[in-house]
């Protein structure tokens, strides 16, 4: 490039340095309580969004001259984008968590309660099918038993016997619980 070429860009350059800073001398104010309008009083997104907008505004520095229209009305214009721009983004993604509860607001692990779902009928498969039936309807199901008495049509005597034996069944199955993951993967 020639010198003069270079000499009339610095020139060009400081020229858009001065004007700019002319602008922000005169708009940033009018602007910023424009943005907290917007922001809804946050004042660091308002001067976020005031500080992007006068660097879009020496972008285009060259053009922003009262004859070409307001200069206050394309630089709001542009604070307002900007603005809304935020709120877009802000919607079209996932809310933000901070890390400190990111634990609770994460989903709960079901595997535990798959794994539980198959042992408990795994246990059950193994009761004899009198005693299943009294455990099902006295703790599944929440009935009294006069009201199992009464399904099964066996005495009550009868339903506390099963359910008794059902109930040391099931606590030594407990005791000495099978190995779920070759069935897992069985059902899978």
């Amino acid at each position: 490039m020639t010198e003069r070429v270079q000499s009339t860009r610095r020139a060009s350059a400081v020229d858009g340095d001065r004007r700019l800073h002319d602008l922000m001398g005169t708009y940033q104010q009018p602007l910023l309580k424009y943005a907290q309008q917007l922001t809804g009083g946050d004042t660091a997104r308002a001067e976020d969004v005031v500080q992007e907008a006068f660097l879009r505004a020496w972008t285009h520095i060259d053009r922003l001259t009262e004859d070409r229209g307001s200069v206050l009305g394309w630089l709001r214009r542009v604070v307002h984008n900007l603005v809304m721009d935020g709120y877009r983004a802000q919607k079209s993604r996932p809310a933000e968590v901070e890390i400190e509860n990111a634990g609770t607001v994460a989903a709960p692990d079901l595997t535990t309660n798959v794994v539980n779902s198959v042992f408990v009928e795994q246990v059950l498969e193994g009761l004899w099918p009198q005693h299943r039936a009294a455990l099902v309807e006295t703790y599944l199901k929440g009935r009294t038993a006069a009201e199992v008495s009464a399904v099964l049509g066996v005495p009550v005597g009868t339903v506390k016997s099963r359910v008794h034996y059902a109930m040391r069944a099931v606590r030594a199955a407990l005791a000495d619980p099978p190995d779920l993951g070759d069935q897992m993967l069985r059902a899978a």
